[in-house]
């Protein structure tokens, strides 16, 4: 009865109004059938059973989300979960550089014993305590300290350096795809549409009487033509899944989320000159400032390694008392450095040198690399912009007229097939190549920027 009635005062209403009604009704009746008693046992899990529908949420289903390309990038260099690391690396690097330039702690030492004194012919003449205390710390040989700290502040400019990094390739990725979401739900919707023309016309001509062969094999046509359009728009809508799923990654959120993009016409400036744009990248590109960067790094780590030949020295005072015969008070200080004073660091310092070299190589790679990266998506972003300039504003839609055009014309007998096919192939071609092209663009343009540093994308 206990843990009935416990069950049922936590049970939100209205099901808390039925349990109660019929735990009093199975145990509060002065007289109570067999009938009834079980009838009523018998509603008691149904009645718990709406208790626990009432006590569970309902699964709300994802709402499609609809948002502008710059609140999608804004969103991602927020919510993004790689930039924890990034910023954790930043951290890191932080608490190195505040112990990089510090001294070892001061260390106390002591000693207690007992003595003895005695005299020349071997009597005891007095016996007491005695101990010492002394305080020592370690210091470095000059120089060392300062070159570390400046290792640890360039470790930090490095982690620095990579979080900016990233930023920029996220941003530049959040665009791509996200074009890459329109641009395929774009074009799996004008397949479709053709598609459902070819349908619809060969439906059609199928009630018609073909006579002759020419009818038939125009339906033949349609057909095959359907087929091929189908493929096409599953095709994009299976890029379109895809894009949407990295794209959830991107921000941070669940890959099955539903996201619709509303992304204007991209408002792409002109192509800066290639001297232009060669001579920004060897000041703004973060791969040649981090290769930059480490080799400066790899140079203080051999300046590091010549320092560390001589030791470092500990110094401090030192008290001890003697009491036997008499009382006895030292003071003095204590100096200790390992022997040979000149260490035989000479594998560290190859290393080290070998480690600048290849700092060394792998920068001049970086420029070459970084110089055939730039002329390419120069040379590419000026003849995709010079291929964007030849459209028209409402380039799409005279194609849409057009192809819907040409199927009433052709349901009129006033049109050849192969004019209608060819036609409303060459519609979802237009569309898509006008589509591709706009991507292809921002894409180059957002390589240019990353590598630049110039602003394409990112208008102030």
């Amino acid at each position: 009865m206990r843990w009935v009635t416990h069950a049922a005062r936590r049970i939100r209403p209205p099901s808390l109004a039925i349990v109660s009604l019929i735990v009093r009704f199975i145990f509060h009746r002065p007289i109570m059938c067999r009938f009834s008693f079980s009838f009523a046992f018998c509603l008691l899990p149904f009645a718990f059973g709406c208790a626990a529908a009432d006590a569970a949420p309902a699964a709300v289903l994802p709402l499609p989300v609809t948002v502008t390309l710059e609140s999608l990038v804004a969103a991602s260099l927020t919510d993004n979960p790689e930039l924890h690391f990034y910023e954790a690396e930043i951290t890191a690097a932080q608490a190195a550089r505040k112990t990089a330039a510090l001294l070892p702690p001061p260390e106390v030492s002591g000693s207690v014993g007992q003595k003895r004194s005695q005299d020349p012919i071997g009597q005891l003449t007095g016996e007491g305590v005695a101990w010492s205390v002394g305080v020592s710390q370690t210091f470095e040989w000059p120089g060392r300290l300062g070159l570390r700290k400046t290792i640890a502040n360039g470790d930090l400019a490095l982690a620095r350096l990579g979080l900016d990094r990233f930023r920029t390739a996220l941003a530049a990725r959040v665009r791509g795809q996200a074009l890459a979401l329109t641009g395929a739900a774009e074009k799996a919707r004008v397949a479709r549409e053709v598609a459902d023309r070819f349908r619809a016309l060969r439906d059609v001509l199928v009630q018609r009487d073909p006579a002759g062969i020419t009818p038939q094999l125009e339906i033949r046509i349609l057909e095959a033509t359907e087929l091929s359009l189908r493929r096409r728009a599953s095709e994009a809508e299976l890029t379109e899944q895809g894009a949407r799923l990295e794209l959830n990654q991107l921000l941070g959120r669940p890959a099955d989320s539903s996201l619709s993009v509303a992304i204007a016409e991209p408002v792409l400036p002109p192509s800066p000159s290639l001297a232009e744009c060669l001579a920004a990248a060897q000041t703004n590109c973060f791969d040649l400032r981090l290769r930059t960067a480490e080799l400066e790094q790899q140079g203080f780590r051999v300046a590091l390694a010549k320092n560390e030949r001589w030791p470092a020295f500990t110094v401090g005072p030192q008290f001890s008392v003697e009491t036997s015969d008499g009382r006895d008070r030292i003071l003095g200080v204590g100096i200790s450095f390992p022997l040979p004073l000149w260490r035989n660091n000479s594998a560290h310092l190859e290393s080290a040198r070998a480690r600048q070299l290849q700092a060394e190589t792998l920068l001049k790679v970086a420029q070459r690399d970084v110089e055939r990266r730039v002329t390419a998506a120069a040379r590419a972003y000026g003849t995709k912009l010079a291929e964007m300039a030849n459209w028209r504003a409402d380039s799409v839609k005279q194609f849409a007229e057009s192809a819907e055009l040409a199927d009433r014309h052709y349901r009129l007998g006033a049109l050849p097939a192969t004019v209608y096919v060819e036609l409303q192939k060459q519609y979802l071609d237009a569309v898509e190549a006008l589509l591709d092209t706009r991507r292809e663009a921002v894409a180059a343009a957002a390589e240019l920027e990353e590598l630049t540093g110039l602003n394409l994308l990112t208008q102030p």
